[in-house]
Parts: C-alpha cells; structure tokens; sequence
C-alpha cells in the first residue's frame, strides 16, 4: 500500500484536492448568502472581465476550446494506448493514465462549479425582481397568448423577408446590435445591470449546434455569450438576448427565456421586437394547445401568412436534426439541470409560460 501511495503521491494529491474542492461545493451550496457571495464577488466578475478580454478577438475563443478539447482527447487517447504498450508495467501505466484522466475530468468540473455551478444557488431573477411564476388560469392563458399573437402579426411586416416571404436577418446585424439590447431593462431592473456587453459571437461549426439541438451558449470559462448561426433568423435575435441573460448570472433557462421576451420586445429594433413576441407566443401557444387544441388551432388560423411562414420554417428546419444526437444531448443537459437543483430540467424551457402569464396578464 505505501508502495502504490509513492508510486501515485502526485495523483492521489491532486485526486485529493479536487474531491475536497467539489465536497466543499456540495456541503455550502445550500447556503444562499456564501453562493451570492461567491457569484457577486468573485465569479461574475471574472466572467465579464474574461469575456471584455476575448471580445478582443474577432472568433469564438469557446470554440476554440471545444475543438482544442476534442483534439487533446484524441492525442491523449492514441498517447495513452502507444505508453501502455510500451511499458513494462502495463497495469501501473493504465492506472496512471487513468488517474490522469480522472483528475483532469473533476478539474474542469470543479472549476465549472466555481464559475457557473453557483448561480443555480444564489438569488436568481425571481428573488431579485419579486416576479415569480404563479399558476396559470386557462382564461388567462388564452388572453396572454392572444395578446402575443396579436403584437407579433403587428411586427411581422416590418422586417426583412426572402423572395419566399421567410423572415431574412442579417445575423451580423443583430449581434452588432446586442450590446445595447438591455438597456430598456435596467429601470425596472437595476439588478441586471452590467457596465458592457460584448457583442456575442457566431459559432463557425453551428451544423453541429444545430444536431445537438442548440441555438446558444454561454461559455463561463471565457465569459463569452456564443449563437448558433444555421437556424432560421425569427428566432435568432431573441435567442441573442436569452444568452445576454445569462451573462447576467442568471442560471435558469426559464427565467433567461422570460428576460429575452421582455428585452427583445422592449429593442427600438423591429426585428428584435418581432423575435420577442414571436418567442413568446411559441412558449404560450404550446401551453395553449395542451389545455385547448381547438383554441390554439383558431388563433393559429388567424395568424398572418409571413407569421405562419417563419414558425413553419423554424418546424421544418429542427425536424431534420431529430435523432439520437439530439435526444442524447437534450438529456444531458436535462441531467445537468436537475443536477444543480433545477427539478423542471428541460421542462423550465415550457415553464416560462408561468412567467410570461404572471407578468402580462
């Protein structure tokens, strides 16, 4: 035994310090004043300052990692099996790259608690605002989803369209656009204030955003808000402001949603405010169709043509990525969720319904 503690001294201490690190989280989580401590003071901001210094850059630098990541694993794999089979103490070589591995592994996730894992602890949007999701009347919901039905038709001709009546966005517009995108929202909400918001960045392999059934993602670990640039463009502003609120520290993808709504249809951008209210009916009517099939197919018949056009689009454009990689990620991400506390999992993507109800009825 004191033979292997030698042999793996360097190991067995950084395997120690992580599984400390990680227990330290775990045990304090539930202490709301140490989480908002850590996110206020330490992680947030290092996040945006990280994120002012990548916006340097005119890519990616998440991407960068992810593919760095994926080229490391596959150095280290081939690495591994060439050292074991040189070894002369094979099984000693196997475990130590399995240490490696591990180690590695529980690193990154430590580090991710640090940075992101917090604010699924600390006081979310909810707490802040004194907004929460309250259940949900059916009379109410037929005249939230009517009100979003009606602004969005108001909106639909004022943005650019194709030669096929598709809503066509420059998505480099509406990044270009970002940074001032909250600003409408900081009277009402002091809270979500932050002094600069880089413009987010395109993801050059968005195909594969797409197959996983992604349209954005916050990266913590550089402070970057990233966009799928393949999807159809009705959705991809809101989408812009949904990972703006996450830039603020807000965890819950509910309550992300809800602020998109609320940004994007507050913008002076008319394509911005389309994209909100566009985002808002498809959570509504949603909820509509379960509780009233025949309500929902009425509304839905009265929408304009363009209206009807961009959501039948953005139907068609995700039937084609169904499939076991998309289920696969959308259930890890639903574990990862669940994981941090969120008990709605993906279903917090519906529950905004709750919200949007709450607040514009």
């Amino acid at each position: 035994m004191r033979g292997f503690v030698r042999y793996f001294r360097g190991h067995l201490l950084w395997l120690l310090v992580n599984v400390l690190a990680l227990a330290a989280f775990f045990l304090l989580r539930t202490q709301r004043g140490v989480m908002n401590a850590v996110s206020a003071g330490f992680s947030m901001p290092l996040e945006r300052a990280l994120g002012r210094l990548c916006a340097y850059v005119p890519f990616s630098v998440a991407e960068l990692y992810y593919a760095a990541a994926v080229i490391l694993v596959v150095v280290f794999l081939v690495r591994s099996v060439a050292r074991i089979a040189r070894a002369e103490y094979k099984c000693e070589m196997l475990l130590r790259r399995c240490f490696l591995l591990v180690n590695v592994v529980l690193t990154v996730y430590a580090v991710f608690c640090l940075l992101w894992g917090v604010n699924f602890y600390a006081d979310d949007f909810c707490d802040k605002s004194g907004v929460y999701p309250e259940a949900v009347a059916y009379d109410d919901l037929l005249a939230v989803t009517t009100y979003f039905a009606e602004q969005a038709a108001l909106c639909a001709d004022d943005v650019p369209r194709n030669e096929y009546g598709v809503c066509a966005l420059s998505r480099q517009e509406m990044l270009a656009k970002a940074p001032s995108l909250y600003n409408a929202m900081y009277e009402e909400f002091p809270f979500l204030y932050i002094p600069v918001d880089p413009i987010p960045k395109g993801i050059f392999f968005s195909k594969i955003m797409s197959a996983m059934n992604v349209t954005g993602l916050y990266f913590p670990f550089t402070g970057e808000s990233n966009l799928n640039m393949d999807f159809p463009t009705a959705l991809f502003p809101a989408t812009v402001a949904h990972e703006l609120a996450h830039r603020r520290g807000i965890a819950s993808e509910q309550q992300c949603n809800f602020l998109a709504v609320l940004a994007a249809t507050r913008s002076d951008d008319p394509a911005y405010r389309y994209s909100g209210w566009l985002l808002g009916y498809i959570h509504l009517s949603n909820a509509l169709y379960t509780a009233d099939p025949e309500a929902w197919a009425a509304l839905r018949a009265s929408l304009p043509t363009s209206m009807d056009m961009d959501l039948r689009v953005e139907s068609a454009y995700w039937a084609q990525f169904e499939g076991t990689v998309s289920r696969a990620s959308g259930k890890a991400y639903d574990a990862m969720l669940k994981s941090y506390g969120d008990a709605l999992g993906m279903r917090s993507y519906g529950a905004v319904v709750d919200l949007l109800v709450a607040y514009y009825r």
